[in-house]
């Protein structure tokens, strides 16, 4: 399933979503010559409008893409929808990583409100998930669904890190505050939590999973990207929080990641620097597991022992 923040296939190829199979192949060869690179267009604009084609170009195709029921790779099994995933059953006898916390629940549940007010209280939603319903929503409202997603799909990855590392996900960072009082969304999402702490032989890690719907690259130490907001500086407001935490529970962060989706940040890893000592990396989330699992980040413990940090990030953790 495509990212709730995605341009729909209509909408890149210039058409309403009730446009008929002749408008439809119409528009198609039209978008295809504008783009095109041998006539001024460029090569993502090019692979944008030809995947769009994918997507709705045939009467089945069509079909799958408007219900959200599109399948990927050929794959006889359905792809991911925006509802929340299913308990999933072991596939592998690889013991996980200790994992606590219930990521992208705040999310789902600002989502949730939201959604309900822009339709209207008292409105009955049969399926808050339904595909058409998200697509047709206010971006602000597609953003939230798109970070509970983005946080969920992390966590998969993290609790694949395996026995030697323990996951923390979405945990408070304002501990002066009572928590029936809940956090605020702002431009920087939820203000008051990291949405992963990981702690394992390559350090103790702080993320933020997030989902701009767009590409992203590195600038003075910061992420950019068209789908930001204007003041938005993820890796200093990741600091923040971080530096929060670390007064509350007597540890030092090793390293920050900002992760996003497979494709959105053309490197893959980037080393972006260091904030306050901690090596701070903007990686796309189908190479997390190497970063940090492998060491290959370059990140390593402290003088303090491993048992010691699990011990007081365990006592200091607050979940949302």
């Amino acid at each position: 399933m495509p990212s709730p923040l995605a341009l729909s296939p209509y909408t890149v190829l210039g058409v309403a979503p009730t446009a008929s199979e002749a408008e439809l192949r119409r528009a198609y060869r039209v978008k295809l010559r504008e783009t095109h690179p041998d006539t001024g267009g460029s090569a993502v604009q090019f692979h944008r409008v030809q995947r769009a084609w994918e997507q709705v170009g045939t009467a089945e195709a069509r079909a799958a893409y408007d219900s959200g029921t599109t399948r990927s790779g050929g794959s006889d099994e359905p792809e991911r929808t925006f509802a929340p995933p299913a308990p999933a059953a072991r596939t592998t006898s690889r013991p996980q990583a200790r994992t606590h916390g219930h990521p992208g629940g705040w999310y789902r549940e600002q989502y949730l409100d939201l959604l309900q007010e822009w339709v209207g209280r008292g409105a009955a939603i049969p399926n808050p998930y339904d595909p058409q319903l998200v697509r047709s929503a206010p971006r602000e409202i597609q953003h939230l669904l798109a970070s509970a997603i983005a946080e969920e799909d992390t966590a998969v990855v993290l609790a694949g890190l395996g026995i030697g590392f323990t996951i923390w996900n979405d945990v408070r960072t304002d501990p002066g505050r009572r928590p029936e009082n809940g956090l605020t969304a702002g431009p920087q999402g939820a203000a008051g939590k990291i949405d992963h702490i990981a702690l394992g032989p390559s350090g103790l890690w702080a993320m933020l999973s997030e989902d701009w719907g767009s590409s992203v690259s590195t600038k003075r130490g910061e992420v950019i990207g068209a789908g930001l907001a204007r003041d938005e500086r993820p890796f200093a407001e990741l600091a923040g929080r971080a530096r929060r935490f670390e007064k509350e529970a007597k540890v030092r962060f090793t390293a920050l990641a900002i992760v996003v989706p497979d494709g959105a940040a053309p490197e893959g890893v980037v080393a972006v620097g260091s904030i306050r000592g901690a090596k701070t990396f903007l990686v796309e989330r189908p190479r997390l597991a190497n970063l940090v699992g492998t060491r290959a980040s370059g990140v390593s413990f402290g003088g303090t022992d491993h048992f010691e940090v699990r011990t007081r990030v365990q006592a200091a953790a607050r979940f949302v």
